[in-house]
């Protein structure tokens, strides 16, 4: 299909981004690198009067990792996250997701901005960055301000981003320990049929901390307290991990769809964070 008409903006500063969203409200939108948010429009699940493309805004395309923590600019791509040898090293986690998403030519072009700004829960990032513990960067006409990830997505496609805010970029602590991405999808590009990302660590054979956070199994991505804290203090065993999976059903709530009833997805969730557990502990 073709999108309905709209105007086309390409400023050369957040000033004047800022300046078209106040202007034109909730009927203007930011596109980054435009892979949610066009296709969108092509169905015309979104009508978008003014569309604002963030390609000429300088200082959003940075990644900088310091000694304690990772700072994303919002226009990072998903190969620039693939690419970059001292991001891997740091946070090996956020490349083996982006190899992950889509295929190269999306991943040449989409960004981690637009991937966690829209509030799509069958995107990986925005759990991944739930695992990760990450912070959010907007900036609007009041000025500045930080969500964290895991207070950000309030249900499917509505965040705690404001109509006139634009994230700008991610901060996340240094993660430590072992660490996996597992997703189960039907076929290469596609979203997953569900996902987990996952973050542990241990003191010789005794697990002392857990993140969790599956991705496509509830309106919003879901940060797993409660599986983290049944594999605390355990050595990660059979009983640890049935409990892990036992919590982390109770918070998540699938529907069924093309990807499978709501049993199936259980099912499948359950495998996929077993796995990603039993990857993560075996790096730890």
């Amino acid at each position: 299909m073709i999108p309905a008409a709209f105007e086309y903006y390409r400023p050369q500063d957040m000033d004047g981004v800022l300046a078209i969203l106040g202007e034109h409200g909730d009927d203007a939108r930011v596109m980054a690198g435009g892979h949610s948010l066009i296709p969108m429009m092509k169905l015309r699940m979104a009508d978008v009067p003014h569309l604002i493309d963030l390609q000429d805004v300088s200082g959003m395309s940075g990644i900088d990792v310091g000694s304690d923590c990772i700072r994303i600019g919002a226009m990072v791509t998903q190969a620039d996250i693939i690419d970059n040898e001292t991001l891997t090293a740091a946070a090996p986690i956020l490349r083996e997701a982006a190899l992950q998403i889509a295929d190269p030519q999306v991943r040449y072009m989409g960004t981690v901005g637009g991937n966690v700004a829209n509030g799509d829960p069958g995107n990986d990032m925005p759990g991944l960055m739930q695992c990760l513990n990450a912070v959010f960067h907007l900036i609007g006409a009041d000025g500045e301000r930080d969500v964290p990830a895991r207070e950000f997505y309030e249900a499917a496609y509505m965040t705690a981003r404001e109509d006139e805010e634009v994230l700008t970029g991610i901060t996340m602590p240094m993660p430590s320990g072992g660490y996996a991405y597992e997703k189960q999808k039907r076929k290469i590009g596609d979203y997953a049929t569900a996902a987990a990302a996952v973050q542990i660590t241990k003191d010789g054979d005794t697990c002392t901390s857990v993140a969790i956070a599956m991705t496509n199994l509830s309106d919003t991505p879901v940060y797993s307290e409660a599986a983290g804290a049944a594999l605390v203090g355990t050595s990660v065993d059979d009983a640890a991990l049935k409990a892990a999976i036992t919590a982390m059903l109770g918070d998540i709530d699938p529907t069924e769809d093309n990807r499978g009833p709501i049993a199936f997805k259980n099912h499948v969730a359950g495998v996929i964070l077993r796995r990603a557990i039993e990857r993560a502990w075996s790096r730890a």
